[in-house]
């Protein structure tokens, strides 16, 4: 696979992405938004799918208009107009894109298969809420429970796209012992997640399993917690967009679609599965763990 310069990026098919589902809750065809920006239809349609050749913020703003998408969200979408074509991003907070437009939880929307490592803690899209909310109470002392309740309920519905009964997305998750181990909101809190997680485990869909302290460093580095993210393949066997590499940041986030980046990422967490405990005794370890926490 080549990294073509011409391959859609990032930032512009989340745009478009945002756009499509913003379009289709207005009740606009194509060819009638199209028509409402004095534009052909194929304008739009290159402008939805990332592949637009060039993207004038003046014309995202109309399209807002037209659209009725509230101004906070507009803001987002003029900031991933602006960013660079690069096959590498990093997004840093507030910078273009506003701090409360969260880029990455519409591109896992969209994603069909999750492989990830984290050595932290548990990942949102397998988090009881009340870790979630022991979490955001932590992560944002100023806000009020209001709020602090507002950002849990979000990612209790994030995780839909893996408890849904039709095409679940699959998700291939690696943890280290130590986010077992480490306590976020307390005892009982812990033993919640923790048997949430066992029970998580048994979903077909669903292949989670732990990296135990006496595993070492199998790749001799820390990579730090990652997320590749996949999109499914059309009737000819291609990806319908290119996979992608997430990397959460303190002040800001990288994604990485270079084939060689994927292919180097891809390669970590297989190797870091194969020296993890296998499933059945990864969910062993869960329910010990649970015990020592009860």
């Amino acid at each position: 696979m080549s990294d073509s310069p011409a391959s859609s990026t990032l930032p512009r098919r989340q745009l478009g992405r945002y756009l499509r589902d913003w379009r289709s809750q207005a009740g606009l065809t194509i060819a009638e938004a199209a028509r409402l920006m004095e534009w052909g239809a194929s304008t739009l349609q290159r402008l939805e799918k990332g592949n637009a050749d060039r993207i004038r913020t003046i014309d995202i703003h109309e399209l807002c208009r037209i659209y009725g998408i509230p101004a906070e969200i507009a803001d987002g979408l003029k900031g991933l107009a602006q960013q660079a074509a690069v096959k590498s991003w990093w997004h840093s907070y507030g910078d273009l894109i506003p701090e409360n437009f969260d880029v990455y939880v519409g591109l896992e929307a969209s994603a069909q298969q999750l492989s990830c490592y984290q050595s932290e803690l548990v990942p949102g899209l397998l988090q009881t809420a009340d870790y979630a909310r022991a979490l955001n109470g932590l992560g944002y002392p100023e806000e009020g429970a209001a709020e602090v309740d507002r950002r849990v309920q979000l990612r209790m519905q994030r995780q839909a796209m893996i408890t849904r009964r039709m095409h679940p997305a699959t998700v291939a998750m690696v943890l280290h012992e130590s986010v077992l181990r480490r306590t976020v909101g307390g005892a009982k809190v812990m033993a919640a997640q923790l048997r949430h997680l066992a029970e998580l485990s048994t979903r077909p869909n669903v292949d989670l399993r732990i990296l135990p302290f006496t595993a070492g460093v199998p790749l001799g580095l820390s990579t730090g917690p990652f997320v590749i993210l996949e999109f499914g393949s059309d009737s000819k066997g291609q990806p319908v967009e290119p996979p992608v590499v997430y990397v959460e940041g303190f002040t800001g986030d990288l994604y990485l679609e270079r084939h060689g980046d994927v292919a180097r990422y891809r390669r970590a967490r297989d190797h870091l599965a194969d020296c993890a405990l296998d499933a059945q005794d990864s969910r062993y370890l869960l329910r010990q763990v649970v015990k020592d926490y009860s």
